[in-house]
Formats: structure tokens, C-alpha cells, sequence
């Protein structure tokens, strides 16, 4: 089983506007215009058997919306996360809403939401996943939207990884976008259930290095990504197929790593 760790989609009343608005930012001409019949299609055109979709709550008052709309996706090929907004007052009660709505984890983006990733004004937000025992992924490194500002680095990760031991944590782009030099000095190898994605890492983090950070951190705690619509899941695969390292390590990036995350 192939399981895309990492997928966007979005409520068809906003996906158009939501898509064109994102495409313009990055200025990247997306693959779907963000709806999940489309993102369906190209699972089944690019050979994915299940997504795991992620939402952002951009601004506090989005969390119940959002995550109502994630429930409603369950079922045979999506795996709906959550999202909190830290600034939310009922932050915290949202985190075990989430899990009573059979979420099956918390998606956290500090760029759009506005937090460092080691600040602790998002600590309750973690305790909260600790104790319900839901895998929270951040979006890591480098993004358009703030260029000049880098909300989670490699070294402000590794502090938060620190303070909440025993949380599971995925570092989505391969532990810090365009930053995987760091990734591989100060993260890899770091003790927990610490993963990285291998989001829209196709055509941007060479494969000498993506094979290095798998070597030192443990192909177990990598999971195939391909931040679609942004990037393409096959050609993701391909690179991770054809990456010196064993058959064995490369059936759990594509998908036994992520059955064993989820309790598939």
C-alpha cells in the first residue's frame, strides 16, 4: 500500500479561490483546483492508495469549520487530519474535539498561523496531542509566503522536540525545506517518534542528501509525501525508488511507516 502522507484539498466553497490565490503566491501552476474528486483522480492516475489531508486553520475562528469539513472526508482513500489555531481560546478543547471526531491528527503551519516552532504559547496544543495521542505535522523550512522569516528552523525544532517527548512529530519537506544541510547536522538521529515527510522534495533536495538524512535519522521515521496539488506523488516516488538505499527501507517510506503511525 502506497500512502501519500502529505495532500491538500479544500470545502468546494473555497477551493477555487483558495487554489488560484496559493498558485499565484508560489507561482506554481497546481495539479487540481483543490478539490478531492480531482485529487481522487490523480491518486488513481499516479498510483496512490491512500492521502492523508491536511487542512490549515489560517485564523482562530476556522478550526470548527475546517474540521468538520476534514470529518466529512474520511473514508476507502483519505485520511483527514485536523488543525488548530494556537491563538484560538478553545485551542486546547479543539485538540480532543478533533480526536472525538476520529481525526487522526493535527496539522500545524507556523507561517500561516504566525508562531516560531519553539515558542511556548503553543505548548498547550502539544500537551493536549500528547494526551490524546494524536501526531501533529508541521510544516518545516523555507515558504513563499514568508520568505525573510523562517517560522520553524532545524535548530528551534530540535528545542521543541525536547520539551515534548513522547510526542509523535512529522516534519513535513524532509525536516526543514531548502534547508536540508541543517536537517541532516542538527536533527537527524534525534530520539523519538520524529518523522519527515518527503514533501515537494522532487525536483529540489538532491538525492545524495535526502539519502544521507535517511541513513542517519532511520528510513522508519521517513514518510512518502508529495504536497499535492503542488507536486506530483509519482515522480517523489520515483526519486525515493531510485535513492541508494534497501528495498526493504523503501517499502516502509511508501507506506508501511505510515501504517504503523496511523494503527492502519
Amino acid at each position: 500500500m502506497i500512502i501519500d502522507f502529505h495532500v491538500h484539498a479544500f470545502n468546494p466553497k473555497i477551493a477555487e479561490k483558495a487554489i488560484t490565490v496559493l498558485a499565484q503566491r508560489c507561482g506554481i501552476t497546481p495539479y487540481t483546483r483543490g478539490l478531492v474528486e480531482q485529487t481522487v483522480e490523480c491518486m488513481d492516475k499516479w498510483g496512490v492508495d491512500k492521502s492523508v489531508l491536511l487542512s490549515i486553520a489560517t485564523k482562530p475562528g476556522q478550526q470548527t469549520v475546517i474540521n468538520d469539513w476534514a470529518q466529512q472526508q474520511e473514508g476507502d482513500r483519505f485520511i483527514p487530519f485536523g488543525s488548530v489555531h494556537p491563538d484560538a481560546q478553545d485551542a486546547v478543547e479543539e485538540v480532543f474535539r478533533i480526536k472525538q471526531r476520529g481525526l487522526h491528527g493535527i496539522k500545524l503551519h507556523p507561517d500561516y498561523q504566525d508562531f516560531m516552532v519553539d515558542d511556548p504559547k503553543v505548548d498547550p496544543v502539544l500537551d493536549a496531542a500528547k494526551q490524546a495521542d494524536l501526531p501533529v505535522i508541521f510544516h518545516s523550512g523555507f515558504d513563499v509566503l514568508s520568505p525573510d522569516l523562517i517560522h520553524c528552523m532545524a535548530g528551534p525544532a530540535l528545542k521543541m522536540i525536547k520539551r515534548h517527548k513522547g510526542l509523535k512529530i512529522i516534519l513535513a519537506h524532509l525536516g526543514c525545506n531548502d534547508h536540508w544541510q541543517d536537517v541532516y547536522d542538527i536533527l537527524a538521529g534525534v530520539d523519538g517518534e520524529v518523522y519527515f515527510d518527503t514533501a515537494f522534495t522532487s525536483w529540489r533536495c538532491p538525492d545524495d542528501i535526502m539519502t544521507k538524512i535517511i541513513r542517519k535519522h532511520g528510513a522508519d521515521r521517513i514518510l512518502f509525501g508529495s504536497d499535492m496539488p503542488w507536486d506530483r506523488p509519482d515522480r517523489i516516488r520515483d526519486k525515493i525508488l531510485g535513492l541508494r538505499i534497501s528495498d526493504d527501507d523503501k517499502e516502509k517510506i511508501l507506506g508501511i511507516n505510515a501504517q504503523r503511525l496511523l494503527g492502519l
